[in-house]
C-alpha cells in the first residue's frame, strides 16, 4: 500500500510540474549567440527589464496616443479579446508591442483579456511558441493582433496598422470594413 502511494504521490507531482511549466510566463532564454529573448506568453512587466527595456521603453514612453481616436472604441473594445504574437528579435513588433500597450492603456482595457505570446526565430521554430499557441492561427508576419468577439476572430492588425493603432483599431472595433496590411493573411475562425 505504501508503494501505490508514493508511485501515486510521484506521478501526481510530475503532473503538476508539467502543468507549470506549461503555463510559465516571462519566460527569458539566451540564444547560442548570447542574445536574450523572450518565449511564450508574456505580460508587459517582461519588457521592462533586462534587455528588453532598452526598446520598450523608449517605444512605449515617446508614443502619443490619439485620444479623440480611442475615445470612438474605448467602451466597445471592453466586449474583446485580444490574442497578440510578437517576436523579441523583430523590429516591427519593437516598435509596434509598446505602442499597442500603450493604446490599450489609454483605453482602459483589462489587461486580463489580452494574451501576448512570443515566438522564436530559430528554424524550426520559426514564428512558434514553445506551447503552440499559434497553431492553427496562420501567423506569418509578426507583431499580430488578433481581435476577438466571443471566441470569434472579427479582424486582426499585421505587422503594422494601415492607418495609425487607433484608427486600425476603431475600424476593428466598430466593425468598419477593414483590410490589414498582407491582407492576403486569411482571418482563421477560432471555436
Amino acid at each position: 500500500m505504501k508503494t501505490r502511494t508514493i508511485y501515486l504521490a510521484a506521478f501526481l507531482c510530475t503532473i503538476l510540474c508539467f502543468q507549470a511549466h506549461g503555463q510559465e510566463k516571462n519566460k527569458k532564454v539566451t540564444d547560442v549567440n548570447g542574445r536574450e529573448k523572450l518565449l511564450g506568453q508574456v505580460d508587459k512587466q517582461a519588457f521592462l527589464k533586462d534587455s528588453f527595456a532598452s526598446w520598450f521603453a523608449p517605444q512605449f514612453e515617446g508614443f502619443e496616443v490619439d485620444q479623440k481616436e480611442v475615445k470612438k472604441f474605448k467602451k466597445k473594445l471592453k466586449k474583446y479579446d485580444i490574442i497578440a504574437f510578437m517576436g523579441t528579435w523583430c523590429g516591427d513588433s519593437k516598435r509596434e508591442v509598446p505602442r499597442f500597450y500603450k493604446v490599450l492603456e489609454a483605453a482602459d482595457f483589462p489587461m486580463n483579456q489580452l494574451k501576448m505570446v512570443t515566438v522564436d526565430y530559430i528554424k524550426p521554430n520559426y514564428k512558434k511558441s514553445p506551447d503552440g499557441e499559434e497553431e492553427g492561427l496562420n501567423i506569418v508576419k509578426v507583431p499580430t493582433f488578433i481581435f476577438l468577439k466571443k471566441g470569434k476572430e472579427v479582424n486582426r492588425i499585421i505587422e503594422s496598422p494601415v492607418t495609425s493603432l487607433e484608427k486600425d483599431m476603431t475600424a476593428i472595433v466598430i466593425q468598419k470594413d477593414y483590410v490589414p496590411n498582407h491582407s492576403e493573411v486569411r482571418l482563421v475562425p477560432m471555436d
